[in-house]
Formats: C-alpha cells, structure tokens, sequence
C-alpha cells in the first residue's frame, strides 16, 4: 500500500526538511535551556563534592559560606578537634572577585585553604600541588591560566603551580586556591592607605593613646594589619558521627553546623531556587511557541493541499486514512526537528560561559514531549482536512 504521507513529503522535501530544520533549532534552545539548569545544580554539587567534608561550621545563623556571609576565628579550628568523633578539620576563605591578567578581566572565586587539610583541591590535572606559604597558586583550567603565569591579586602576584578541572563556585566562576594566610589578607585587611587613615584615626583617639598606658597604641595597630577570621571550618567525621557532632558543635561553640544534605538544599533549594524558577518559564514559553509553530506550520501545509484532500476523499480513502496522513507528516517533522536540536544543542553547549549539561534522560523526555506536542498540533490541521468538501476537487 503506498504511504501518502511519505509520497507527500517527498514531492516537496525541501521545504518539509527546512520547516524541520527551523523548528530544531528552536527545540535546541529548549533543550540549552534545560541543560543550563541542570549545569547549575552540578555546579553547586561538585562544590560540596570538592570540599571534601562532612560538615561546614560556619556563623551562628547563617547558612553558610556559599550563600551568606560568614565569619569565624581561625583558632576555632583547633578547639573542634577535641569534640568525639571529629578527625580532621580545616580553615578556608571564599572571595568571589575580579582579577586581570594580560589585559583580560576574568571572575573566579577566590579560596584560601590549609595544605593537605580539608578544602584542598583533592585532584591537579597539570602542575603540581602548592609547596610554599606564600604567592603561590592553583587555578581552574576554566581561568584561561597556564602553568607558570602569575597573577595579581590584591598587593601581590602569585605564580600558577598547579590546574585543577571542575572546581568551580555555585555560580559558575572558576577557582582560584591560595594559601590560607594569603588569602586572609585579601579578604580581610584593608589597602595601605586605608590602614595608614586608620592609623591615623586609632592615635587621634584618647581612649586607645593613653600616656600612662605604654604599648597599647602599637598593640592596636598591629592587630589592623592581621587578620584571624575564616568563612567556614571544614570537617571530616567518623562515619556516622555527623548528627552528633553537629549537634555538639552548636550546643558548645555557638556556631552552625551544615551536613552535606543540608548544604545541597541550601544551594540548590534556596540559592538557585529564583534562577530555576525563571528558566522553568523560559521553557514552558518555549514549548507553547514550539507547539504553535508546529500547528501552524501543519495547518497551512494541510491548507495548500485542499484539492488533493477533496480528490483523496472523492476516489475513496476515509478520514483514517486522511488523519494518518496528516499526522504522520506531524510526527516526522517533529522527529527532524528534534534530531537537528539535539544536534545543535551539543554542538553549541561547550561555547556557553557556563556549564551546560545535557542529559541522556532529558533528551528522552524531550523526544517524547515534541512527539506529543506534533500530535497534539496535527489535531487543528486533521479537523480542516476532513471539513473539506470532496466537490472541490472538481469545482472552480
């Protein structure tokens, strides 16, 4: 029996394949679109996966170093190490900023981190690990550094020792690790001619130049130029010792204490909550005008076709066969529109300044949500085919 739908297309397959083409790029913006989001829950994952931690201490009643401010002494450290059941610990800084290098602004996070303690980058790609106390670092591939390049940061320059892969913030800004004590200075102190302002200001006031009281003033000022604040602990547990632990923490040290159940909610209930909110419309508005450009296209496909329709319906096919027909030039058109977003998709997804992930079962769900939507649309088109008046085919 001869396929009208395929005799159909391919008597015009030029204009079918490129109405196919259209509407698969557009289904590869859907599919991007999906694939942004799904990129940034595994950006705020491989975060936690990349500390390398059981819980985060952080603030008292703040949820954290990723998603608030949050300050903490450096010694605190040293005293969790005393709580049963906790078996490493260790100090670490975030600093989202902007850095130059050779004329080029490039957003990273900034870590600071105690070697071989919790917070180190577990894996290098290149390089080796840092070895020095100072002005050396370990970058994200994703910084366009090399091995070798320095950098400057704040008051200082740092040589690039080491790359790592995948180290990257909640918001898709590559990292930069340093160690701790340089790190501490970028966050915390101020320039030099704030300090010297401050300085100025500290002897101007009686309360810290007493005449009687030798040495204050200096102790006052050399305590401006130092800094002993962290943004988070990272600890590591006995296994199965975190809900103790935790609760130890912050019934004796009055801070928070976060697992990393907790930490994935907080980043990706709450820190992305909004921006996924806001890409799900993007998406439900890219289907629905999918959907109508499918119908539309159908329907005046269906419409330049009146006359053969009306000789179809004369010489005896019945409306199975006419919606068959109809719906089977649906369906193709929706499974080349797929394959061309799917390839497009894929193809364009690395040239995105942010990770997109496209998934395997996202792209089932996708082939079968474009099928649907191609039926669904062939509907409009199959109710004015069989409107049609078999008299047509020979009338004026």
């Amino acid at each position: 029996m001869i396929n009208l739908a395929s005799r159909d297309i391919l008597h015009g397959w030029g204009k079918f394949v490129f109405t196919g083409v259209g509407l698969g790029l557009l289904i590869g913006v859907t599919l991007t679109m999906a694939g942004v989001y799904r990129g940034m829950v595994d950006d705020a994952r491989v975060l936690i996966e990349n500390a390398g931690a059981d819980l985060w201490v952080v603030q008292q009643d703040t949820l954290g170093p990723y998603a608030e401010p949050s300050s903490v002494h450096d010694d605190v450290a040293k005293d969790l190490l005393g709580i049963p059941g906790i078996r490493e610990t260790g100090n670490v800084t975030y600093l989202t900023m902007q850095i130059r290098h050779n004329s080029k602004e490039i957003r990273v996070m900034l870590v600071g981190f105690e070697m071989g303690k919790p917070g180190e980058p577990a894996y290098l790609v290149a390089g080796r690990p840092i070895t020095r106390s100072h002005y050396e670092a370990l970058a994200d591939i994703k910084t366009g550094l090399v091995l070798g390049d320095t950098v400057a940061i704040r008051r200082h320059e740092y040589t690039v020792v080491g790359l790592t892969r995948r180290m990257v913030s909640s918001g898709g800004d590559p990292m930069i690790f340093i160690p701790l004590q340089d790190a501490q200075e970028v966050q915390y102190l101020k320039d030099n001619d704030a300090l010297v302002n401050e300085r100025a200001r500290t002897a101007a006031n009686p309360a810290f130049n007493r005449p009687g009281v030798p040495g204050l003033l200096e102790a006052i000022q050399a305590s401006q130029t130092s800094s002993r604040f962290v943004n988070a602990i990272l600890v590591r547990t006995v296994q199965g010792s975190e809900a103790a632990v935790s609760e130890q923490i912050v019934h004796w040290k009055h801070l928070q204490a976060y697992s990393k159940d907790q930490m994935d909610e907080i980043l990706v209930a709450r820190l992305i909550a909004t921006s996924s909110k806001q890409i799900f419309m993007f998406l439900v508005i890219l289907a629905i005008v999918s959907a109508a450009i499918v119908a539309f296209i159908i329907f005046t496909m269906t419409m330049n076709k009146v006359r053969e329709i009306a000789v179809l319906k004369l010489i005896g096919a019945t409306n199975n066969t006419i919606s068959g027909m109809i719906l089977q030039q649906a369906l193709g058109l929706g499974l080349i529109g797929f394959l061309v977003g799917k390839l497009s998709a894929t193809l364009w997804a690395p040239l995105f300044p942010k990770y997109v992930l496209l998934l395997s079962g996202d792209a089932v769900l996708g082939f079968l949500l474009v099928m649907l939507m191609c039926a669904l649309a062939s509907i409009f088109a199959i109710r004015a085919a069989l409107r049609i008046d078999p008299a047509t085919a020979i009338g004026g």
